[in-house]
Formats: C-alpha cells, structure tokens, sequence
C-alpha cells in the first residue's frame, strides 16, 4: 500500500492540477446539445476556456454568469438568472450546467434554490431545457473530481427513477475524464463488436467535429443524448472506468438499482482481458475476432516492448485514475516508478498505486523528486523541467497544447495499450540506445 505524502508547501511553484470547474464544464461538454456556464466572475471562464481551446484546437462553448465585485458581496443569484434566461433565447441548449466557482461558494449561497428560483419566475422561458448544479468550488479538488460530480448530478437530476425493464443489449458506459476522444471512441466499438448497444456519459467523442463545420455553434454537438440518460436505468449493466466514477454509479444504482462494475483502468493486458470477458458474459457471444486478434498484437508488442522498459526510470505527474493507469503499465512492463505525484490525496485509489509514495504537490515536486529519472510522464506543463532535467518527456492527460492530435491518441484495451508501448519504447530508443558502431573506413574491405 502506498504512503500518501501531504503537500508541505504554502504555493505551488510549477502547479500540477485543475480545478474542479473546468472538469465540470468538461463532463457537460460530453452531452449532446450541453451549455456549460461557470458561475462566478469572467476571469474564472476566460481561464478555463483558454485551456480548453488549446487543447482542443478549436473553440468551445462555454459560458459565465459574469459576476462582479457587488454580486460578491451580495450574491449572483441575479446574474444566475440572467445568465440562464438570455442564454436559453440565444442557443436553445438542452441541457445548461452550472458549475460553480470560489466566487459564488465562499458565500455559501443557495444556488439551487435560486435556480429553482428563475425557473419558477421565467417557466416558459426556461422550457425544454435540463439545469443542471454541480457544486464545484475552486478551492477543493481537482479535475477529476469535478467530472465525477458533474456526471453524478445529471444523473440524479434527469435519469428516471425507479427499477425499469430492463433491455439486455445495453450497458452504460462511465468513462474517467482521463480518457480522451479516441480512448471513447475505441470503448464504443468494442462494445458494439460484441452485439451490445453501449449508453456513454459522458462522450466526449463528438466534440472535434466542430472545427469542420461551416459554423459556430455555440452548445456542444456530437455526446450523450438527453434523452439516453433519462432511461439509464433500462440498461442490463454499468460499467465504471476510475475510482471517480464510482459516486455516478452509485448514485445511478441508488436510483434505478442498476448493479455496476468497476475498473481501475482500462490499460494493461489483465484489464483488457476482464473487460472483453465481462462482454462476453453480458452478450452470452465469443469474443469477437478482432478483439482476439488486438490482444495477440499487444502480447507481441509486450515482448518486444520490455527490453526497452526494463529497468528505466519513470516519473509520473497525473490525476489519480491516471496516475494508477499508466503506474500499473510501467510496473508491469519492468520499469521502475521513482515519482508519483498527484493532485489530491482524496482519491481510495492512490492507495494501491504500485508505489512506495505518492506525492500530493506540483510540478515543482515532480522536478525534485525525478533528478535520476529517464522518463517524465505528464501533461504539457512538465516541459520545462523535462527540458531542465535533460530528461525525455512523455505527454498525457490534459492539457495537452504543444502537439497536434493528442485527443486522438488510444490508452485503453489492447490496441491502445500496444500503443503506448511503442510510444515509450520508440521515446527510451531514441534517446538512450546508441547505434551500432562503424567500422572505420580502412577497415573495410
């Protein structure tokens, strides 16, 4: 079991995590015709959408309620009105969720009750339309726990309550924000490769396709239907992908009685193989060729892959259910983890990270503790003390802005975690295995 070291610091010097806000805005995005609104002041949205923007490539909606100095001292609950009336008329989005801000929480204001509130005093103005609260504050958590709370209060909020009838090809899918486009889009095929029809939320999936229309529009596109999770509970079985979607599936089973199942990660071949089996008990079918197949690539990339692992030193920065996720695989391919380093120490999962310790701290703490390392493993904003360390850096999580594609990048199952040996064999083999020496030219013949 490992140590859970504290943070000992009084500011971060290279910080490591997001907020809870962005994660929120992030879960709401995952929902098909969704317009996620920071309550709070513009700086806290304007933040928050830059990152989102240039890790995307392209731009997202995302709205704030805009509060100023007097709303602080006050309250919003004006603005938040305003907000979700004027929005409404201008977008028609089916979904609004509100993620709340340090701004509007330090004043431990009702905001449920205002926005029952607005919808009470404007009912026609508001019609057609799910609100949706995730009580995210700035000043606790991290993203991922913002993502968790998110998807659990839509889920408390729309999902239907009560034990349905249950249709035996469908299973709902909890994906860990540390999956990315490609990672939910792998997820989806799989599913569907076995017969059964798969209820993401939420699918982030559908988010690239904005940057090649004609135009702007200005709530998400492409996710989780609305009406798909108001029926979640006539699925057969959930599946939830990270320690954060617990919560979600808790609540869900607490509404509808919907038995799930957990997975740490994904990624690894021991979880790949529980995943496909689980499939296969759910569908009563074989596992489908291609599935086989994908796992015969990825033992085969395994032995080649762990001549480079062996024995390298890896330092990791990530979000708990990531850190876990890509812990796992270095262990399990040789390597040896010299730093773990993460944003919160709430999450049960850091527990059973093949670890020593764990580190609650930044990327400050990460460039202290990876002095020997031969890899850093983190997202964008560990490049300068990879540079520092002359030190090759592997990018993951989010944000990932100084490279093109990362959304489309595969972690998960077989072909994902075949994947990502090449990536970090091909990484140590470029910067550590020297070419076989030249004969010198007198000696050749």
């Amino acid at each position: 079991m490992a140590v859970i070291l504290t943070p000992t610091k009084t500011a971060a010097i290279n910080p490591l995590k997001l907020s809870q806000p962005l994660g929120a805005a992030l879960a709401f995005l995952g929902v098909d015709g969704a317009l996620p609104i920071l309550h709070g002041s513009q700086g806290c949205s304007s933040f928050a959408l830059v990152l989102l923007v240039r890790h995307f490539k392209h731009m997202v909606p995302l709205q704030t309620t805009a509060m100023d100095q007097i709303a602080t001292v006050v309250g919003g609950a004006d603005f938040l009105e305003k907000a979700l009336v004027k929005l409404k008329a201008r977008t028609w989005p089916r979904l609004i969720g509100i993620c709340t801000t340090a701004v509007a929480e330090t004043r431990d204001e009702d905001i449920a009750g205002d926005i029952i509130n607005a919808k009470g005093a404007r009912p026609r103005k508001l019609i057609d339309t799910e609100v949706v609260l995730a009580r995210t504050p700035d000043f606790a958590g991290a993203m991922e726990e913002g993502w968790s709370k998110a998807v659990t209060a839509m889920i408390e909020a729309i999902t239907l309550p009560g034990t349905q009838d249950r249709d035996p090809a469908k299973v709902v899918i909890l994906p860990g924000s540390n999956m990315t486009v490609a990672d939910v889009e792998h997820l989806r095929e799989t599913v569907e490769s076995f017969g059964l029809t798969p209820l993401i939320l939420p699918d982030v999936s559908g988010g690239p396709d904005e940057a090649v229309r004609d135009r702007w529009i200005p709530i998400a596109r492409g996710g989780a239907k609305v009406e798909h999770i108001r029926d979640l509970g006539a699925a057969t079985q959930c599946i939830a992908v990270g320690e954060q979607m617990r919560r979600p599936a808790e609540a869900l089973q607490g509404l509808t009685g919907l038995p799930y199942v957990m997975f740490g990660s994904l990624t690894g071949l021991i979880n790949a193989d529980r995943f496909a089996w689980l499939l296969a008990a759910i569908s009563h079918d074989n596992t489908p060729a291609a599935v086989r197949r994908g796992r015969m690539q990825l033992q085969e990339a395994m032995l080649s892959g762990h001549f480079h692992f062996a024995g390298k030193k890896v330092a990791i920065a990530c979000e708990p259910d990531q850190l876990l996720q890509f812990a796992q695989l270095f262990i399990g391919m040789g390597a040896v983890i010299t730093a773990a380093v993460t944003t919160t120490g709430d999450s049960k999962v850091l527990q059973i990270v093949p670890t020593d310790t764990v580190k609650v701290g930044d990327l400050g703490d990460l460039e202290q503790l990876a002095a020997d390392a031969d890899l850093l493993v983190t997202h964008s904003h560990g490049r300068q003390a990879a540079e520092r360390l002359a030190v090759p850096l592997m990018r993951v999580g989010f944000p990932v802005f100084d490279r093109i594609g990362s959304q489309h990048k595969l972690s998960i199952l077989y072909r994902g975690t075949r994947d990502i040996i090449f990536e970090v064999a091909n990484i140590v083999q470029a910067t550590y295995d020297e070419p076989p020496a030249r004969a010198p030219p007198e000696l050749v013949s």
